[in-house]
């Protein structure tokens, strides 16, 4: 058995994010770009992903879904791309806290706002974002402080939170304010950025499909 990497993704899905964190790995890897609707729900993948969705990473023997769990199991598998704080680091506390608020607030506030759905009043305490406004108001304090989430290191959580806050702008989840806007232009420069979205958006392009804005 190999240590081969495969990414199981489609072009328009997070599993641009998962493909960016490979690219910044500078690893080998293989993609096999699953189509949504039977494809994706049929036996034959729901054996790598039973939810039969993507991404789904396999890398080796191992299965890894889900896309911060990738994202968090890439960096420690690949430690010499310093995309994660070592395990003895102090600053390891802050990264998984950034890296699972995207994964936990970040998803369910951007999701339900894409869906019109708005917490009745009162009811804020039932679910754990509380109220969009709270959790871009606290999104925001994180990506001020500094270039990274933390501070001068560049993560696995940069890539997975700053992708939410492009993606949310991009189509409207998330309010446009100077500091996500400053924080995405600052990642989607980098050169694995670049790459992965090229190569994505010429495999949307070859489906007719639009592509995703500079």
């Amino acid at each position: 058995m190999t240590d081969e990497l495969v990414l199981y993704t489609h072009p328009m899905s997070r599993g641009r994010i998962v493909r960016w964190v490979l690219e910044e790995i500078g690893q080998p890897y293989r993609a096999e770009i699953v189509e949504y609707g039977p494809a994706m729900k049929a036996p034959a993948f729901r054996a790598i992903n039973p939810m039969g969705k993507v991404p789904a990473l396999r890398h080796g023997g191992t299965i890894v879904t889900e896309t911060a769990a990738i994202c968090a199991y890439l960096a420690d598998a690949f430690p010499a791309a310093k995309l994660a704080p070592a395990p003895d680091d102090r600053r390891r506390g802050s990264y998984y806290r950034w890296l699972f608020f995207g994964a936990g607030p970040v998803e369910a506030a951007a999701t339900n706002a894409s869906l019109g759905f708005v917490v009745p009043e009162g009811k804020q305490v039932m679910v754990g974002y509380g109220r969009l406004a709270e959790v871009l108001d606290v999104l925001e304090g994180a990506v001020g402080q500094g270039d990274y989430l933390l501070g001068d290191q560049f993560t696995v959580a940069d890539m997975y939170l700053g992708s939410q806050i492009g993606w949310g702008m991009m189509f409207g989840t998330i309010e446009r304010r100077p500091a996500f806007e400053r924080y995405w232009e600052r990642l989607a420069a980098r050169p694995a950025a670049q790459r992965a979205r090229q190569i994505d958006d010429a495999l949307m392009a070859e489906r007719g499909e639009a592509t995703t804005p500079e």
